[in-house]
C-alpha cells in the first residue's frame, strides 16, 4: 500500500487572505513529502471559495520547488474544459519543468455550477462522452503527429510541443465510479481513482468489484488503482468527535455545491445554518465516523487494512475539511509517524 495526499486551497470565509491560504497548503504539502508520501494531488475548479485550484498544474509546478521526492498529480483535471492538444502540452510542459515528476487524473467533472460557466448547455453525459474522446489521445499527441477526426474534437497531424519527459508521458489515472467508467480506463491502459465520498465500506468493495470486473475482461497488464477518502486521525476519542463535526459541515457544503440551488456570492455560498445541518439525514455524525477514514491512529490502521486486503494499491488522505491548518497538520503528522510505518 502506497499513500499519497489530497490537497486544495479552500476558504469558509472572505476574512481568510488567499495568500496565508496558499502558503498552508504548501507547507501541507511538504510535510507529505518530508513524510515519505508517494505523490501528491491537486485538482481544477473554477468560480469556487470551496476549493480554488483554477489550474493544477500552475501549482504543481510551484510545488516541484518545495518539495524533493514527491510526485505530482492532477487530481484532476476536467477534461471537458480543455481541447486536447492543450491538455498535452501543458502537461508535457509541466512535465519537463517538474523534472517528469507529474501524474495526470482526469475526470469528467461533477458541479454543474462550473459547467453553467465553462460549457453552457453540456451536461454529465456529454461531459463524460468528451473526456472518453479526448483522454486516448494525450499519448498519441505526445508521440506526434496525430490527427484526428471525431465528434467533439477535429484537428489535422500535430505534435506536443514540448513533449514530456517521462518516456510514453505522465502515467494517467481516470477517475471512475459506474463500470462503464472502470472499463474505459482500464481498456485504455490508464490506472483508476475512485471516490466513495461518505458512502463507506459498501462502496468501497463496490467500486473495486467494478475495477476487477474491468481487469478480468483486459488482457493488458492490470493497471493501479487508488482510493481518495477524507481522513482525520485523532489524538483521541474527543478529537475524533471533534474531527467528524468539521466534516458534517464540509459534506454539508459540498452538498450544496453539487445541488446548486443555494445563493452565491463572491464566490462563497450562502451559508448553512446548524438548525440546517441536523434537518440533513445524509450527513450524520453517525454516519459520518462510521463511513470515513476517521479514528484514533489504531482504528485508522485497522480501516487501511482493509483497503487494503480488497487490493487497493494505494491510499490518498483527502484532507479538504474546513479544519484550521493547526488541526490538519496535527492530523497528518500522526497518519505519517503512527499510521504509515505499519504498511511499510
Amino acid at each position: 500500500m502506497e499513500f499519497s495526499l489530497f490537497a486544495h486551497m479552500e476558504r469558509l470565509t472572505p476574512q481568510q487572505p488567499h495568500d496565508v491560504l496558499y502558503d498552508e497548503f504548501v507547507g501541507l504539502v511538504k510535510m507529505a513529502d518530508e513524510g515519505g508520501m508517494r505523490a501528491v494531488w491537486t485538482g481544477e475548479h473554477h468560480g469556487m471559495e470551496f476549493t480554488i485550484a483554477p489550474n493544477p498544474f500552475l501549482s504543481l509546478v510551484d510545488l516541484a520547488h518545495h518539495t524533493r521526492n514527491v510526485r505530482l498529480g492532477t487530481g484532476t483535471v476536467v477534461a471537458p474544459f480543455w481541447h486536447p492538444i492543450k491538455l498535452a502540452g501543458e502537461a508535457a510542459a509541466a512535465d519537463q519543468m517538474t523534472k517528469g515528476r507529474i501524474e495526470l487524473g482526469i475526470a469528467r467533472g461533477a458541479y454543474s455550477f462550473e459547467y453553467e460557466r465553462l460549457m453552457p448547455g453540456m451536461d454529465a453525459w456529454e461531459a463524460g462522452q468528451r473526456m472518453r474522446e479526448s483522454t486516448p489521445l494525450l499519448k498519441e499527441i505526445w508521440r506526434g503527429d496525430c490527427a484526428h477526426d471525431g465528434e467533439f474534437y477535429s484537428f489535422p497531424a500535430t505534435t506536443s510541443a514540448p513533449k514530456p519527459l517521462q518516456e510514453d508521458g505522465p502515467p494517467i489515472w481516470i477517475a471512475a465510479r459506474d463500470p462503464n467508467s472502470h472499463e474505459f480506463g482500464v481498456h485504455s491502459g490508464f490506472n483508476i481513482q475512485v471516490t466513495p465520498l461518505w458512502q463507506g465500506m459498501e462502496e468501497i468493495e463496490t467500486l473495486m468489484g467494478r475495477f476487477n470486473d474491468a481487469c478480468d475482461s483486459y488482457s493488458g497488464p492490470r493497471p493501479k488503482i487508488m482510493l481518495l477518502h477524507h481522513t482525520y486521525v485523532g489524538a483521541d476519542e474527543d478529537d475524533v468527535a471533534r474531527g467528524v463535526q468539521d466534516l458534517r459541515r464540509y459534506y454539508n457544503y459540498f452538498g450544496a455545491w453539487f445541488l446548486n440551488k443555494r445563493p452565491i456570492t463572491q464566490g462563497l455560498i450562502q451559508p448553512i445554518s446548524p438548525d440546517e445541518m441536523d434537518a440533513n439525514p445524509m450527513y450524520t455524525t453517525e454516519k459520518l465516523a462510521a463511513d470515513l477514514t476517521v479514528g484514533t491512529p489504531q482504528q485508522v490502521i485497522d480501516r487501511i487494512k482493509r483497503y487494503e486486503d480488497l487490493g487497493y494499491d494505494e491510499f490518498s488522505f483527502w484532507i479538504d475539511s474546513g479544519m484550521t491548518n493547526d488541526r490538519k497538520r496535527a492530523s497528518l503528522a500522526r497518519f505519517i509517524d503512527e499510521v504509515m510505518p505499519v504498511f511499510q
